[in-house]
Parts: C-alpha cells; structure tokens; sequence
C-alpha cells in the first residue's frame, strides 16, 4: 500500500499518493485531471481569493492545470490561455521559454500560440498552475508574459509545494511539504 498525505481543498479532501521523483526525494501527487469535484471546489475557493485582483487574462501551463483554468474562467468571466508544452504549426510565430519540472525532472519548452499573443499584450495577466514547487514553470511563464508584453498581476495555485518561504505572493489554498528519507 503506497503513503499518502491529506490535503483539504474547501470542503473536499483528497489522500494524495507520495511518489519518488528522484532518490531520497518523494512528493505528494496531486493529479486533478477527471476530479471534477476537487477541480470545481478549487476553482470556486480561488475565485473567492482572486475578488479584488486587477486582471484580464487566466494564464496556465499545459496539462493538469487546465481544468482548474475553465473552471475558474468560468467564475471569474474571463478569458484563459494555455501555454502548450510542445509545438505545433499550427501555433505560427509562438513564442517560446524553457523550465524544467519537478515532476519530470527534464528541461520543458512552454509555447505561447500566436493566436494567443493579442489576448495577452498589454495586458494584466493571471498566472495558475495546480502545483508551484520548485518555481521552474512558473519562471518560464513570467519569461513567455514578459516576451509577450503582458503584466503579472498575481500567480495563484491550489498547493504550493517544498520550501514555504519560496512561495511567498502565490495565492494558495494548500501546502504540500516535501519527503526527504535520509
């Protein structure tokens, strides 16, 4: 039977599996991709954060978080935009920033769709992630906001993850700590 750790999100509590990520490391997982319960809890949670932010456009990385990002663009009215993780045609002049997650442990590109582009310049932006650890994602999207001309207005979450103090501004609901065995 595999370690857990509790977390509560508003009224919905969820015993997050702990994986290693690398030896003598371990996390908890916390995967809101067909949670519809926990997903809309967060978003409703977020939102009620969010209430006197001065922003104009949701901004998440690709994949988990993109649940939490309609849901939440569905409370808030506004718009999202999702970096995507890898590049396709399609996407025409996108801009483009590198990172390297936690969960992955290998460098990442995010890309900014050049559609995508107009509804960010000049803009105060949102950015949301379902996890902040390390702040590697979170780097390359204020990297991909500043290319792209926008403002970070605030960074919101549903957990922070690892060292406390390294998430200070993030607007959170949960804080996962990290495993270390030594």
């Amino acid at each position: 039977m595999r370690d857990t750790y509790r977390i509560s999100v508003g009224a919905v509590s969820r015993d997050l599996p702990l994986f290693q990520v690398r030896p003598g490391l371990r996390i908890a997982v916390l995967n809101i991709l067909g949670d519809t319960e926990l997903t809309e809890e967060a978003a409703t949670v977020l939102a009620g954060r969010l209430v006197g932010v001065d922003g104009h456009v949701l901004v998440t990385p690709e994949a988990k978080s993109i649940p939490l990002a309609h849901a939440l663009s569905a409370r808030t009215r506004l718009p999202y935009v999702v970096l995507r993780k890898s590049y396709k045609p399609y996407m025409g002049d996108a801009l483009e920033a590198t990172t390297l997650s936690i969960t992955t442990g290998t460098p990442q590109t995010l890309y900014l769709d050049e559609k995508d582009r107009s509804l960010i310049q000049g803009r105060r932006v949102l950015l949301l992630d379902d996890v902040i650890s390390t702040g590697s994602t979170l780097q390359g999207m204020r990297a991909l906001m500043a290319q792209g001309g926008a403002q970070v207005a605030a960074v919101a979450a549903i957990c922070t993850e690892g060292d406390a103090g390294q998430d200070a501004g993030v607007i959170a609901i949960a804080h996962l700590p990290v495993f270390t065995e030594r």
